[in-house]
């Protein structure tokens, strides 16, 4: 597969613009818990540059391998608190806004049961932005690096 276009090279000021909500994500949530919130929107778009990028980082912070796989079955893994759950399943809601018709009472009072307001709206921006780069990122088949 061949990248149909390197958007840094092509739009400098735009890349720099995405990453600095990234820089904010990444002062502003628990790594631990960005990291899931990243793996799994990754996952449900398909996005492998991504979904490697943010395992390798994850297993570097330090995130045992096991909860990294069960991501992808998150609902039916035991290795997730409450708060986790809240954050996987709004992270879901989010990334598949189209398919259920936005986010549920449910999915959204969860959150809210375990956030603060501001935790929640930082929540949302990490969503948000991993959303951002996996839109970027799929599109242009940006390829994850070959070697392991």
């Amino acid at each position: 597969m061949t990248q149909r276009l390197n958007v840094p090279a092509t739009t400098p000021a735009g890349y720099r613009a995405v990453y600095g909500l990234t820089e904010y994500v990444k002062a502003n949530v628990d790594h631990t818990l960005m990291r899931l919130i990243e793996l799994r929107a990754s996952i449900i778009n398909g996005c492998s540059f991504c979904v490697d990028m943010h395992s390798r980082d994850a297993l570097a912070d330090g995130e045992d391998s096991r909860r990294l796989f069960a991501v992808g079955a998150w609902e039916d893994a035991p290795f997730f608190d409450e708060r986790e759950r809240a954050a996987l399943a709004l992270t879901d809601a989010v990334t598949r806004l189209a398919d259920g018709g936005g986010v549920s009472d449910d999915v959204w009072d969860a959150a809210a049961k375990h956030f603060t307001e501001k935790e929640l709206a930082d929540v949302l921006l990490t969503i948000a932005t991993i959303n951002v780069w996996n839109r970027l990122n799929v599109p242009t088949r940006t390829p994850a690096p070959a070697t392991v």
